[in-house]
């Protein structure tokens, strides 16, 4: 397989690590994830969002930003769990429709964001993984992450209608779209053959 960059977008809890594992044994790609574990407003953030709503979004763009260019100058395939502009385009733009990130602060953050994005290359491919709310509450339950289990329901139908809003022009890249609470690719050899199908059609390109 030539060098490929793909990434894998969707809400909380709608399985992005789990296929990402799955295709890296699949494809012996590297994986490069979201880096949850060294935020350090993340936990402050789930219990105070409008205090730690900048910081901990000013966080996240900076480290996506260095993880995005070691993706793009790694020499073999990668795959990459969750993007750099859905940190914006969907985490930062529903806290600042939310009344939680205040709008000084929001056109900060996006004025950063618009300018790094000026200087990245895009995914090979994205790979969009959607999920209804009750599955999504399902796995954010089986995960066990103490921070994400009073995640407010409305919270998540907002960045629900956020991806839906930014996949609708995102033009960036080829998109696949799965919808994850359909199919079961780990055990079901129909959907695997059909995801595999699909994804090898953009790798092998």
């Amino acid at each position: 397989m030539s060098k490929k960059y793909i990434a894998v977008a969707g809400n909380i809890g709608v399985g992005k690590s789990t296929l990402v594992d799955f295709l890296c044994k699949t494809f012996a790609l590297k994986p490069i994830f979201e880096p949850h574990e060294t935020n350090p407003y993340l936990e402050d953030f789930y219990h105070d969002m409008k205090r730690w709503a900048f910081p901990s979004q000013a966080y996240f763009l900076g480290r996506k930003f260095r993880l995005h260019r070691e993706a793009e100058a790694f020499p073999s395939p990668v795959i990459q769990d969750r993007t750099i502009y859905e940190d914006a385009e969907v985490f930062a733009k529903s806290l600042y429709e939310q009344g939680i990130m205040d709008q000084r602060d929001f056109e900060t953050y996006w004025e950063l964001y618009e300018n790094i994005c000026d200087s990245l290359t895009p995914p090979n491919l994205v790979i969009y993984l959607k999920a209804d709310i009750k599955t999504i509450r399902k796995r954010i339950g089986i995960r066990g992450r103490d921070y994400e289990q009073d995640i407010p329901v409305q919270y998540l139908k907002q960045l629900d209608r956020l991806y839906e809003q930014w996949f609708a022009t995102y033009d960036r890249s080829p998109v696949i779209t799965i919808s994850t609470h359909k199919m079961d690719y780990l055990t079901d050899l129909v959907d695997r053959i059909d995801i595999l199908s699909q994804i090898e059609v953009h790798l092998s390109s």
